[in-house]
């Protein structure tokens, strides 16, 4: 099943929404690193993320290394012949892993 992918204005919007995240793979995704105080806080927030993924259904790719977390969200049932697309389940998922912080 294909999930409608978000067009340029939406995707303008969520970045101007949360300027802490950058596109990323040609506007495919959206990413956003994160450094924490040491490991137990880093693995703290990437349990409480992945909880909210769980919630949300949607999940995201991640990189954890100390205190520092990076994510990267896309969805890969918007334009699975690309490997994905930003759709509104990334925007649900960027306010809400934003609200964590």
């Amino acid at each position: 099943m294909s999930v409608a992918e978000l067009n340029e204005k939406e995707v303008a919007t969520l970045l101007a929404d949360h300027p802490e995240w950058s596109s990323a793979r040609d506007g495919k995704a959206v990413e956003r690193k994160f450094q924490f105080g040491d490991f137990s806080e880093a693995w703290g927030f990437m349990n409480r993320v992945a909880l909210l993924a769980e919630s949300h259904d949607h999940h995201p790719e991640w990189f954890n290394v100390y205190n520092r977390v990076e994510i990267t969200l896309t969805t890969h049932d918007a334009a699975p012949e690309s490997g994905g697309a930003l759709s509104e389940r990334d925007a649900k998922m960027v306010a809400s892993i934003d609200g964590l912080v």
